[in-house]
């Protein structure tokens, strides 16, 4: 289960979530900074890659092209690396089994909004 964060997500989020998901990288670290999402979207299907994005650019690809490759969406990603982590740890279940499904393209995923929010 490889994971591809996208440029808008933090690179230490891939050190955060490797004993989850060991084989993620960054888009920085494939030589992807700043490259249009569709050439991201090729790289992460010819390579084995889930895109995990905190924009809907990818959502839109997933929707037009379907999978693969799988796109994972941290929906209003305004938030912390640790946030980020602390959704795909509390998430990492219902991920490994949306990766799995053949027929999905699009896992959403959002922060619990605490009682006080």
């Amino acid at each position: 289960m490889k994971l591809l964060l996208d440029e808008n997500l933090s690179p230490r989020l891939v050190r955060r979530i490797e004993d989850l998901f060991p084989d993620s990288l960054h888009v920085r670290s494939e030589g992807l900074k700043q490259t249009p999402d569709k050439m991201v979207w090729e790289y992460a299907k010819s390579n084995g890659f889930s895109i995990v994005t905190a924009d809907s650019d990818f959502y839109e690809l997933a929707i037009a092209l379907g999978s693969p490759p799988k796109v994972i969406w941290l929906r209003g990603c305004d938030y912390p690396t640790a946030v980020a982590e602390e959704l795909i740890r509390g998430q990492a279940i219902r991920i490994a089994e949306f990766l799995e499904d053949r027929e999905r393209a699009v896992l959403i995923l959002r922060p619990q909004r605490s009682a006080t929010s």
